[in-house]
């Protein structure tokens, strides 16, 4: 599957442009496969976004501006949607794919796969010793979940730089 994002290469808007920036500089942070589909200079290629967006993504005019963000012919949204998920660190859901194992938003899946509705772990059980196994084990979780905090932590300042860096490469095209 191919993430197909359209932008407007020439557009006047410094807004738009830094828009578009960001998400093809997280795209290219995350290592995620994507197509750049201009529309500026590609009729086809604007016609078909205005015609996929659905009708209550469309602002008030109808024409919706670029980033717009598709999995194939699967909507995903704009930016504002692109920006929240991003927020969440639920981009990989955002854009229809499988978050890659040990990636933040995986991490985060596995851990609500295991609880069950009453708020309790699924392996937790009600047998008498069990209280008394869960105190050694809730130690045991807070050291890891800490160590395993720090290690996000590492994760998304090297994700944050390497996007920080695209962008200023990026400008410093732009630029030139």
């Amino acid at each position: 599957m191919v993430i197909k994002v359209f932008l407007a290469t020439s557009s006047g808007s410094t807004a738009i442009k830094k828009k578009q920036q960001d998400v093809v500089a997280f795209l290219e942070a995350l290592k995620v496969e994507y197509a750049q589909l201009d529309i500026a200079c590609n009729e086809q290629n604007r016609m078909w976004m205005r015609q996929n967006v659905p009708e209550e993504k469309k602002p008030s005019n109808g024409i919706p501006l670029p980033p717009q963000i598709f999995n194939e012919e699967s909507y995903c949204g704009d930016y504002e949607t692109f920006f929240d998920a991003k927020e969440d660190n639920a981009v990989y859901s955002f854009l229809g794919l499988a978050a890659p194992p040990g990636s933040k938003e995986a991490m985060q899946a596995d851990e609500e796969q295991h609880i069950v509705e009453n708020g309790t772990h699924a392996d937790e059980s009600n047998e008498e010793g069990a209280a008394d196994d869960s105190i050694g084990h809730a130690e045991e979780d807070g050291e890891q979940e800490e160590e395993d905090l720090q290690s996000e932590d590492e994760e998304e300042a090297d994700v944050e730089e390497e996007g920080e860096e695209f962008l200023e490469e990026t400008r410093e095209e732009v630029a030139e």
